[in-house]
């Protein structure tokens, strides 16, 4: 039986400072699938390491991470570019708001930096580069172990679930028209994921427009995100499930507050569905619900 797993990026926040975009999103599916699943929290950001999609996504795959993946391997596996021998790939990025800045562009040029989507850059070089600000380069880090197989399919944009997926074995699917944003078209994701089940053990469907709309600090566009994958993703993917008699999953890789547009390290709600799973009762994938069920 398949087990699809929807990865929902930064769509968790924080329950205490008041309605989530969880809660305000209009999310009939997900509904439903709670009040017939099983849903509690899940710790998706181990002790000691930062809240991100490189360190959230591969706990989400079964990796027990001891330290935060190097994001410079996963940004060149996912663009398929391979390292220089002997040398690395290191994370590059601007200020969000400095994407644009044409003087900066030119020094990324000069820099030999490769561009890759928005803000973001890739070095590669035998050390790690040593920029000035408004550049931020990210550490290190660690390899990831290759422990899955062409039974798992990925289906993403190219970005870091592409390039984790492509890291730890598994087969990645990059629909037309994935963009990794807000802009990106869901139902080209759902169609690629049903098509990936007639061959795969699980297809893992990540969606960034959540996490994207937040560090935007907009809101509404991540309640209209949630919305339009509630209706163009998680409803096709359940009824496809649901004839394979398998499971599904929907869970955040982590937090990210629209408001500050940073990354939450705490843990998230998660949904099981299918017909080998007992209802935990009648709640929505909502953070504060999910704690007061859990605590009851």
């Amino acid at each position: 039986m398949v087990e699809v797993m929807v990865i929902l990026d930064g769509a968790a926040e924080h329950p205490r400072k008041g309605p989530t975009s969880l809660e305000h999103a209009t999310t009939p599916v997900l509904d439903s699938l709670c009040r017939s699943g099983q849903v509690r929290l899940r710790h998706v950001t181990p002790p000691g390491l930062d809240p991100g999609s490189e360190v959230g996504i591969p706990t989400l795959l079964g990796t027990h991470l001891r330290a935060t993946p190097a994001r410079g391997l996963i940004e060149a596996a996912a663009a398929a570019i391979d390292p220089p021998v002997g040398g690395g790939a290191w994370r590059v990025d601007l200020p969000r708001e400095l994407a644009d800045d044409p003087a900066l562009r030119r020094e990324a040029q000069r820099l030999g930096l490769v561009p890759l989507r928005g803000h973001r850059f890739l070095a590669l070089s035998a050390t790690s580069p040593q920029l000035r600000k408004p550049w931020r380069v990210w550490p290190e880090g660690a390899a990831l172990p290759r422990a899955l197989g062409s039974s798992t399919v990925v289906v993403c944009a190219v970005g870091a679930a592409a390039g984790i997926g492509r890291l730890m074995g598994a087969r990645v699917v990059v629909p037309p028209g994935a963009t990794g944003d807000v802009d990106t078209d869901y139902r080209a994701k759902s169609e690629a994921a049903v098509r990936s089940m007639d061959d795969a053990e699980r297809v893992v469907v990540h969606i960034a427009a959540p996490d994207e709309a937040s560090h935007r600090r907009d809101r509404a566009a991540k309640i209209a995100a949630l919305q339009a994958i509630d209706a163009e993703v998680l409803r096709p993917l359940r009824d496809a499930v649901g004839k394979r008699s398998g499971t599904l999953v929907v869970c955040p890789d982590h937090g990210t507050d629209p408001e500050t547009g940073a990354h939450l390290a705490g843990p998230v709600p998660c949904l099981r569905w299918g017909s080998a799973v007992r209802a935990t009762g009648s709640v929505r994938l909502v953070e504060r619900e999910v704690e007061e069920l859990v605590a009851r």
